[in-house]
């Protein structure tokens, strides 16, 4: 078994990245129903065996063109949105026929670059896609072109992709490109290209490659220098990186078939990437106190529940980064809290059945498991 092979097997929560050029046709304009009707069998095949599956797809602005007759010249950036709000119906149509055959929902999720960067926006976009895959849906992911402005951009998928990994806590970044993975230089220019199949560490070298005798390969407005810089941001969360030939009869049958692609493994476990991105990376707004009791549940791995919580010190926003701290003062946790301070103060030292009661809504403990980073 390839090492890619393997990677592809191992992994249980898998994030796609498909371009426009697979899921248009070029000549028509119109959607690629032989190659999604494709994809979606195997992605079918690979829940049916365990796995939880999300796509991060382009073609709303290549359809919405198609549709609105703004094909053969070049868009305003006003047109261009105009195009992704025309063609996001028609997207989203291609994808639940290609997945209804094998009883398959799907739900669209629209992200602009503020979802995954400002922390508020982030859990409220984690818990929306955790919930559509506890419930057997596949989240089809785009930028939402149709009111994101240039500096609000991802610019390509690659790396929209790459940051879903990271929000989703994914062990794999599959993106699905016209090349089958990295070489020393471009194939179809160079004849004595190697390929690269396995990249342990990104470093100049790797990049390099990618910047220049790579740099038209890829589809869309990503070329291979696209590919690794998403690469670099899924290593950083704890997701390896799998950049294979998208345009294969079955792309995805092909990766567990052991075909050629380029495997950028990744560093550490999405869970220990993400909880030392809190411990080290955030800088905490505030402090919560809290109980003996709390703080050794805390310690066990359990969730801070308003319960234990004994004091708030702010102000804080839903989804800072505050300290936890027992009642002698020591530091025993880091984490992403769920309420505000108003919020927070409110609610502190209440069961977790009457949070409702009090605030008129609940987003469940202070502070959940998945969000804390307990002190060495």
């Amino acid at each position: 078994m390839s090492q890619a092979a393997g990677a592809f097997a191992k992994a249980r929560r898998i994030v796609f990245k498909v371009g426009s050029a697979l899921l248009v046709e070029a000549e028509t304009g119109a959607a690629n129903r032989a190659w999604l009707e494709a994809f979606c069998a195997d992605a079918a095949a690979l829940r049916d065996a365990g796995k939880q599956v999300l796509v991060v797809s382009s073609g709303a602005v290549a359809l919405g063109r198609r549709r609105l007759g703004l094909t053969g010249r070049k868009t305003t950036l006003p047109e261009k949105q105009a195009a992704a709000a025309a063609g996001q119906s028609l997207l989203m149509r291609a994808w639940e026929e290609a997945f209804e055959p094998h009883g398959v929902g799907v739900a669209q999720i629209l992200l602009t670059r503020d979802d995954t960067e400002m922390r508020r926006r982030w859990l409220n976009a984690r818990a929306t896609t955790e919930t559509l895959m506890g419930l057997g849906v596949v989240p089809v992911v785009n930028e939402n072109d149709t009111v994101v402005t240039e500096e609000i951009r991802y610019g390509d998928n690659d790396r929209l992709a790459a940051r879903v990994a990271q929000m989703a806590g994914a062990d794999l970044l599959v993106l699905l490109s016209d090349i089958d993975g990295l070489y020393t230089a471009d194939p179809r220019k160079n004849p004595a290209a190697a390929h690269i199949p396995l990249v342990s560490e990104i470093t100049a070298e790797i990049a390099g490659m990618a910047e220049g005798a790579n740099a038209d390969a890829g589809v869309g407005t990503g070329g291979m220098a696209t590919k690794i810089a998403a690469a670099r941001i899924a290593r950083a969360a704890g997701c390896a990186t799998l950049i294979t030939l998208g345009s294969r009869p079955h792309p995805l049958a092909a990766i567990a078939d052991g075909e050629k692609a380029t495997l950028i493994e990744a560093n550490a476990s999405p869970a220990a990437a993400y909880k030392a991105w809190i411990a080290g990376s955030l800088a905490p707004q505030g402090w919560v106190t809290v109980d003996a009791g709390a703080a050794k549940a805390l310690e066990a791995g359990k969730s801070l529940l308003s319960a234990g919580v004994r004091a708030i010190e702010g102000p804080f926003e839903k989804g800072d980064a505050v300290r936890v701290r027992d009642e002698t003062g020591r530091e025993v946790a880091r984490g992403l809290v769920r309420y505000d301070s108003a919020d927070a103060h409110r609610i502190a030292g209440l069961r977790s059945d009457a949070i409702e009661a009090e605030l008129g809504f609940t987003e469940g403990p202070m502070i959940h498991a998945d969000d804390l980073a307990v002190a060495n």
